[in-house]
């Protein structure tokens, strides 16, 4: 059902269509985030299923952004929060499930539970997404990777839907795939993939996977609230040794801190805002900058406005 006529001073929820799902005002975000910053959605939706999702987007008014949230690990809310609708895909969208070699997964499925699945399957080739962060509609958008292999190594077709409510069958050659991202428009939301894999032995996958689990606890400060690697890694450099010869290897801005353990990870002490993260990100990439001449890109996706520009905080 199309939402009715509105004055321009109408509240958002007020201009959005009737849905299955529910809908949230001014939902928290600060703590869903990894880095439990940010400010709050102005509308949150979670739709009920697949046609309830397609449905919203094919019936709200154009002018309505539309943010897609996964679980908030490789993210930066401002502290302003995010105008308009923040979408987030929940159980409807997370099914898990074996065809011949291949895992079907849909876009909220983590990464970890496929890599789960497809042990408990008997198959191998996709354990190294356990040490992923994140769903695999994040993977997808990024061309995430760990342990050598990206989503684009595995990947047999994806699904998306664009802000019309058109589903869209994308084969590896139409994701646009290359060093964490794809080409895809940043306004279509992935509904799920279809992950190619081969038969192996469950005992063999499970100690890969232990591997990857121990080395990353060991590298990798995930007891902390942190939002994963920072800054990409520029070609043929690694992005932590460019940030530890700059000198910044325990750097702070307000209640943000480089890693001790790993200098690629932002840490929120306990008192960070968003501003003192991306502040402090900021300082880090200057300071590579001066002392290297590269330029340092974000990998962190953030997302909102500043509070002093008006947010919805």
């Amino acid at each position: 059902m199309m939402a009715t006529a509105q004055t321009p001073d109408t509240p958002l929820i007020d201009r959005l269509p009737e849905v299955r799902g529910r809908y949230s005002v001014n939902a928290p975000l600060n703590g869903v985030t990894w880095f439990r910053v940010g400010g709050p959605a102005e509308v949150m939706f979670r739709p009920a299923d697949r046609d309830d999702l397609i449905a919203f987007l094919r019936d709200k008014p154009e002018d309505v952004p539309v943010t897609v949230f996964g679980v908030g690990s490789n993210l930066l809310v401002r502290d302003g929060g995010i105008p308009g609708v923040v979408l987030r895909l929940g159980r409807g969208f997370a099914d898990i499930s074996r065809d011949e070699q291949d895992m079907l997964c849909g876009a909220a499925a983590l990464d970890l539970n496929v890599a789960t699945a497809a042990k408990l399957e008997s198959i191998g080739g996709i354990e190294f997404l356990c040490g992923i962060p994140g769903t695999i509609g994040g993977a997808l958008r990024m061309n995430a990777g760990a342990y050598g292999r990206e989503i684009k190594d595995v990947l047999v077709w994806a699904e998306a839907v664009d802000q019309k409510g058109l589903v869209h069958r994308l084969l590896p050659a139409d994701m646009g795939f290359a060093y964490r991202k794809s080409s895809v428009p940043a306004e279509w939301i992935f509904l799920g993939a279809r992950l190619s894999g081969h038969t192996d032995d469950p005992t063999v996958i499970a100690t890969r996977m232990s591997e990857i689990q121990i080395s990353r606890s060991e590298s990798q400060p995930i007891r902390n609230r942190t939002g994963g690697s920072t800054f990409k890694n520029p070609p043929g450099e690694k992005a932590w040794q460019l940030i530890d010869r700059a000198g910044c290897r325990g750097l702070k801005q307000g209640g943000a801190m480089v890693s001790e353990l790993h200098c690629n990870f932002l840490i929120n002490t306990g008192s960070a805002t968003a501003e003192d993260i991306e502040t402090l990100g900021e300082t880090v990439r200057a300071k590579v900058l001066e002392t290297s001449g590269i330029t340092l890109e974000w990998e962190i996706r953030r997302i909102g406005v500043p509070l002093q520009s008006g947010g919805t905080a």
